[in-house]
């Protein structure tokens, strides 16, 4: 591999971070190159178990630099407390292996406020935010009303730009919501207790890329969520605020100049969804409460239950089509050992229609998951390491969504660890 970009197929949660974490040997850089800390990458290995949210998932690689790019929503308290949990496993953080973009805009702390204020507000019609301050973070970054990290390295500057930020976000801090206002000493404290504490970290990461491509060294981009929900092409309004497509990479990196030769997707081997909006293929009740138990679907960050279904071959056609994945890793194969029969929702039905394409979003609330079921192994794989060794029924389920969406399934996960994986090159 050279360049290559790691994301989401479906609604996120698919296994990002185990997939990032096992290839950053290949890789000298790793670059987020947007989202935020709303989001979690759970990566197990031989130092521990980490429950990413801002770090790149190759912090835990040695020898790995991780950058933050300028897409990112960059929240300074949220890393420093993430920073101090890797380290405290071992894991040396330091400008050397961690650089952040001048380019990136602060998560500011009423941008937390906003979001929880806004939901509140919308009560049974709410977006279902993990209320980490995204959505007005992104509004105010398109408003250009945001602070760049470089700015911290102009202390005069940045007070004076806070300051009139901050009167202008009292507005509607006071008058639409009937919250409390922030003041001078407010910002001034979070700028020494968090702000300053990244500045060392700050640097021009564009250069760096560039020097570094030139160099031959090899660029891996990691994504946050999945295609569905992405900004443009997901589930509207029932998305997170960036773009997740693979396409943004380049420009959300610092280095828009960036090719990316490989677009490695990750698909669960069922369906997960933490969060609002529609989710065709989802189970309820008994049936789901064993897969959810089975998979440990627990959100990385809130620690909410997600949703769960069948794996559903109408979404992830469509993310890899949106994503122009080249290949896919099917992650927690493994969960499905216990099923007699596995669903798998191979159309939808919408308006008495038959369909395998995915549908607008308005019309998604109006789909019905067309199911058929697959023979289950009834046996555990956590073991397996060569593809000729899984059961049969594992590989035919395998095969058939490899052929339904169309794209090579080249990783099968077995299990959380690194080494828990089956390399699957040219069919075999």
């Amino acid at each position: 591999m050279s360049n290559c970009a790691v994301v989401g197929i479906n609604w996120g949660d698919e296994g990002k971070g185990r997939m990032v974490d096992l290839l950053s040997q290949e890789y000298d850089i790793v670059v987020r190159f947007q989202g935020g800390g709303n989001a979690g990458h759970t990566v197990i290995n031989d130092k521990g178990k980490f429950a990413l949210h801002l770090l790149p998932s190759g912090i835990v690689r040695d020898g790995v630099v991780n950058i933050l790019g300028n897409g990112v929503a960059l929240d300074p308290e949220n890393l420093l407390n993430e920073i101090g949990q890797v380290t405290e496993k071992g894991v040396s953080v330091t400008p050397e292996n961690l650089k952040i973009s001048d380019r990136a805009s602060l998560l500011l702390p009423w941008h937390r406020d906003l979001d929880e204020l806004e939901e509140q507000r919308l009560a049974d019609k709410k977006f279902g935010s993990t209320k980490q301050g995204i959505a007005p973070f992104y509004s105010d970054k398109y408003q250009k009303k945001t602070i760049l990290a470089g700015e911290l390295l102009y202390p005069e500057h940045l007070k004076q730009h806070l300051k009139d930020l901050m009167e202008w976000k009292n507005l509607t801090l006071t008058k639409v919501y009937n919250a409390k206002p922030y003041t001078e000493a407010d910002l001034d404290k979070w700028v020494d207790t968090y702000a300053n504490k990244i500045k060392d970290f700050v640097c021009d990461t564009g250069v760096y890329l560039k020097e570094a491509n030139k160099a031959g060294k090899k660029i891996m981009f990691e994504a946050q969520l999945g295609s569905l929900r992405d900004l443009d092409y997901g589930i509207h309004p029932y998305t997170t605020s960036s773009n997740t497509m693979a396409a943004y990479a380049p420009i959300g990196s610092g280095y828009p100049g960036a090719k990316i030769d490989t677009v490695l997707g990750i698909v669960k081997a069922y369906s997960t969804c933490v969060g609002e909006g529609p989710f065709v293929s989802e189970m309820f009740g008994e049936e789901a409460e064993a897969l959810r138990k089975e998979g440990d679907e627990y959100g990385a960050k809130t620690g909410r239950p997600r949703r769960v279904g069948a794996m559903d071959i109408v979404a992830t056609r469509y993310g890899v089509e949106v994503q122009a994945a080249t290949e896919i890793a099917l992650t927690k194969l493994d969960v499905l050992s216990y099923m007699d029969k596995i669903p798998v929702c191979t159309h939808y039905e919408v308006d008495g229609q038959k369909t395998d394409r995915f549908p607008f979003p308005v019309a998604l609330d109006y789909a019905k998951p067309v199911i058929e079921y697959f023979d289950g192994w009834k046996c555990d794989i956590s073991g397996v390491k060569k593809w000729e060794d899984l059961p049969e029924a594992a590989r035919n389920y395998v095969l058939f969504i490899e052929k339904q969406i169309d794209c090579p399934i080249t990783y099968v996960s077995v299990g959380p660890e690194r080494d828990s994986i089956i390399v699957r090159k040219d069919g075999k």
